[in-house]
């Protein structure tokens, strides 16, 4: 039994009843086929919830972090993986806080909707990984046009998407004051660009994620699809990686659920040498403080969307909560696996799935060396360590 009530009851069980509709067995197919859940995802578009953090004014629901983060978190407490589609819930905070009036008006109706994907964001590369300031790929303004060149790598669902947010450089590192200079934020139309100019080479992978390596090659980008200023897209960038850090968050926590709750009903039942294993305190303290840090994660959760919400800065609680959760769900993950012994590692109990999908989140959106790294710095006033 909980401590405290949950919040937002009404968006969990709207969530619950969609999910109840693709249980443990359509999820465990996906995997097994290495596909995309289309119609798990389709599903959530209809129902409006992947445009939760549009305003209403645009065709969205106008909800904020706080409820969207409900959205992501019981999609993974009840058996799915959030991973492939929580793009479309915060890409669209680029083109929406920084994006001109005529930009806003032409892409999020129709995001919100989902008759444009906006899944994908283009930053990382493959020598810079999460140095951001010195990625190398280029937009060099020629007439109305950027032209673009330079490859990016781990570039999440560029296959399910229209749209993709891209971060190039366009003014050289050499010629800026500061690092985090010259760097600029576009809409770049992927059913133009792919096969003219954009090659797209997925990646195989652990987890069943689709993500790629891309390849820029002299990409025309009209001009219009430059967001904001020029050489301000690093600051824009870091305005959307608060929300994208709290949902990875949410996610986490769900998934932390989704562990203990199975774990916690199979010991209960699994009797070995005459009593049930969950008798033995060896195997109710790994649980025990799993559920214990997964709570504790789920505050942090809860203040950085009550700041985010405020509008105030929220950083630290962004960061802090995305690491504290996905290392809860690593180590309620580990119990998991642990006491359904043989069991975890069966497809058809789906511990070895969710094992392998929560484990991303210890890597990325950004690993928790660097979120470690940030709080010494610049809560702790540590020297910088990189």
């Amino acid at each position: 039994m909980r401590t405290t009530p949950e919040r937002h009851p009404e968006i969990r069980d709207a969530i619950r009843g969609l999910c109840a509709d693709f249980p443990d067995a359509y999820h465990r197919d996906v995997d097994a086929r290495r596909a995309y859940p289309e119609a798990f995802v389709a599903a959530l578009t209809r129902a409006g919830w992947l445009a939760a953090m549009i305003p209403t004014a645009y065709g969205g629901s106008g909800l904020g972090l706080s409820e969207a983060s409900v959205v992501m978190e019981e999609i993974n407490r009840c058996g799915g993986n959030a991973g492939a589609c929580h793009g479309q819930m915060y890409n669209m905070g680029t083109l929406l806080r920084h994006g001109s009036p005529a930009q806003k008006d032409l892409y999020l109706p129709k995001i919100a909707s989902g008759e444009w994907r906006l899944q994908s964001m283009g930053v990382t590369e493959p020598t810079t990984g999460t140095d951001t300031t010195r990625i190398k790929t280029s937009a060099v303004r020629r007439g109305d046009r950027y032209v673009v060149n330079g490859q990016k790598v781990w570039i999440s669902r560029v296959q399910h998407s229209d749209f993709m947010i891209l971060l190039a450089r366009t003014t050289p590192l050499a010629e800026v004051r500061k690092k985090t200079q010259g760097l600029s934020i576009f809409m770049v139309d992927l059913r133009d660009a792919v096969g003219n100019g954009l090659t797209v080479r997925p990646i195989p992978n652990m987890v069943n994620h689709e993500t790629n390596e891309l390849f820029f090659e002299n990409l025309e980008i009209p001009a219009e699809n430059l967001i904001g200023e020029e050489g301000q897209g690093f600051r824009y960038l870091l305005d959307g990686l608060n929300a994208e850090r709290t949902l990875i968050a949410a996610e986490c926590i769900g998934d932390g659920h989704w562990f203990i709750d199975r774990v916690s009903a199979y010991v209960k039942d699994r009797v070995v040498f005459g009593r049930p294993i969950g008798q033995n305190q060896g195997v109710q303290f790994p649980i025990a403080e799993a559920y214990i840090e997964v709570e504790a994660a789920n505050l942090m959760r809860w203040q950085a969307c009550d700041l985010f919400d405020a509008h105030q800065p929220c950083g630290a609680e962004a960061n802090m909560a995305k690491y504290l959760a996905a290392k809860a769900s690593w180590e309620a993950a580990n119990a998991a696996i642990q006491f359904h012994g043989g069991f975890g590692f069966a497809c058809e109990y789906d511990v070895e799935r969710k094992f392998r999908e929560t484990r991303l989140y210890q890597v990325a959106p950004i690993s928790t060396n660097l979120i470690l790294s940030f709080v010494a710095e610049h809560l702790l006033g540590l020297p910088r360590s990189f």
